[in-house]
């Protein structure tokens, strides 16, 4: 079979791979139908994930066919269309009886194109099975249900709710890429008073705007007075950090009002200065976090009945043999005016959006 295979950092291409195999009975082998590419996959190419092995295919968000399952398998059975979830849980661990599966021990966790093997190939190999994988209502298309692998239910639990918004909040997002854009999406699903959406790309405010986003700011015209102005100097109750820079990450701890909730989604390759010195005094709450998924049936049953802008999200489509040109558009979003990049599915055709 074909895969996207990494080779180091800033080395990766579509290559032959071995098919994966059953290796313990809680295994699924899952024939990929829609795959997408991630911006922490382009973290893993710049060589922020040291963790990630030359020789590992990458990929965490697909759905596909069950085509094989290991004996323990129980749940799912070949020809069910599932959603692989971005992270595996083992179900048994301290943390996973906790629904922190996103820190998993018995083996799971974000192991897919990180630790083990990942989707962005023909077929792949999801460990435990039962607590991996999600069946799809018939009702629900492959490429609409492919975003709740990770973006949506990162965006949700990572900033939404660990950002406590609450209705009436006023809700800064710093990064209005796929992240978020569906940070706003979920936030608006708590009747917050504003969201406020910051970035560099004019298609991506936007978008954030299409979203639901009430105002908008480029990073370089002065974000914080914006904030600042529409809050009556307070601050943002609520600022997420969708991007994963040090400069994002300083800009949020500069808006939020003090008492308020800094919620960093962003995946860091670099470290960020932490300006006690100014928050000390604040009674800020910073929280970090790598998704767990809990949420995702919830997710599912919402966007089953409509509920989530899913589709809004995609601006390119592939065959999924064309993953190096995917990586190519969706590493250029600046130039590209790529939001969600998907592969493989129904439609084939790039679908560039509007000016």
């Amino acid at each position: 079979m074909k895969g996207f295979v990494f080779h180091g950092p800033g080395q990766a291409s579509w290559e032959d791979v071995p098919d994966p195999a059953i290796k313990e009975p809680t295994d699924a082998i899952v024939k990929v139908g829609v795959v997408t590419i991630c911006g922490t996959d382009l973290h893993i190419l710049k060589g922020d994930v040291p963790e990630v092995r030359p020789g590992t295919v990458l990929g965490h968000e697909a759905v596909g066919e069950i085509v094989e399952v290991g004996g323990d398998v129980r749940s799912v059975r070949p020809g069910d269309r599932v959603l692989i979830s971005c992270i595996t849980s083992c179900g048994r661990c301290r943390f996973c009886r906790d629904a922190s599966y996103g820190q998993c021990r018995g083996g799971g966790g974000w192991i897919l194109g990180h630790l083990i093997d990942g989707t962005q190939a023909e077929y792949v190999r999801v460990p435990y099975a039962d607590l991996s994988v999600y069946p799809l209502p018939g009702t629900l298309r492959s490429e609409d249900a492919v975003l709740l692998a990770d973006i949506f239910p990162t965006s949700y639990e990572v900033g939404v709710l660990n950002g406590h918004v609450r209705p009436g909040d006023t809700v800064a997002v710093v990064g209005a890429g796929p992240i978020g854009l569906a940070a706003i999406a979920t936030a608006r699903l708590f009747s917050p008073k504003r969201i406020i959406a910051v970035d560099l790309a004019p298609a991506r405010l936007e978008a954030a705007r299409q979203l639901g986003a009430d105002a908008v700011a480029d990073v370089h015209e002065a974000p914080g007075q914006l904030v600042a102005d529409l809050t009556d100097g307070l601050g943002a109750d609520v600022v997420i950090e969708a991007v994963g820079v040090p400069e994002s990450f300083e800009l949020c701890t500069r808006m939020v009002r003090p008492g308020g909730h800094v919620a960093n989604i962003g995946v860091h390759g670099r470290p960020a200065t932490l300006h006690l010195e100014d928050l000390w005094i604040k009674n800020v709450t910073i929280t970090t976090g790598l998704v767990d998924t809990y949420s995702t049936p919830a997710l599912l049953r919402m966007a089953s009945a409509g509920r989530l802008p899913t589709g809004q999200l995609v601006t390119h489509t592939f065959p999924l043999e064309h993953m190096e040109e995917a990586y190519d558009v969706f590493s250029r979003a600046a130039e590209t005016g790529a939001l969600k990049v998907l592969l493989g599915g129904e439609r084939h055709e790039v679908a560039v959006p509007a000016a």
